[in-house]
């Protein structure tokens, strides 16, 4: 059995599990109760790997952007991601990597993208299940009315989603 190395990381909006399989990033998943931990029980079964705390460079470069992207110092991220997930999925989570910083689109928006106007609610469901939420941006993506709506934490982590919009807002209105 393969292993994915990991390590927490305790943002300022709350505790993430990050994921190193193979040197690509497989997790960055809010440690919320509320959603009941599934990245980091998916993700392992998916790969036929066990998760096991330990130190990698991948790990630490992902710190090291994290801790710049909420301190506003960086917007996007560059790091190997390694989506695991079904074909759909993983399709509507490369579509979520393509919303710019400080910008936002609606389920709808993510379903014409991928071609299928017709699966806003098989794209909800899939990025519900985003296994690498900030590096993959699911928060960016709101309701159709411009209203928020889920989060990957769960409806109790809705304040997560609209902090890192807020966050992202702000570093739209500097200049890099």
């Amino acid at each position: 059995m393969d292993v994915i190395h990991t390590r927490n990381y305790p943002s300022p909006l709350g505790e993430l599990l990050l994921g190193d399989w193979q040197g690509a990033l497989v997790l960055c998943d809010w440690r919320i109760a509320s959603n009941g931990y599934h990245s980091d029980s998916r993700v392992p079964q998916l790969l036929n790997a066990t998760l096991q705390e330990q130190a990698t460079p991948l790990l630490a470069e992902t710190v090291a952007q994290l801790n710049a992207y909420f301190t506003g110092h960086r917007r996007d991220f560059d790091l190997p991601v390694r989506l695991v997930g079904t074909p759909f999925q993983e399709q509507v989570w490369q579509a979520l990597r393509a919303i710019p910083c400080g910008k936002t689109c609606s389920y709808q928006d993510i379903a014409d993208a991928i071609g299928n106007p017709k699966a806003t609610r098989a794209v909800a469901g899939a990025i519900s299940r985003n296994p690498a939420s900030v590096i993959i941006p699911c928060h960016r993506v709101i309701g159709k009315n411009g209203g928020l709506t889920g989060y990957n934490g769960g409806t109790d982590a809705l304040y997560i989603k609209e902090r890192l919009l807020a966050l992202e807002q702000g570093m739209r209105e500097l200049a890099f």
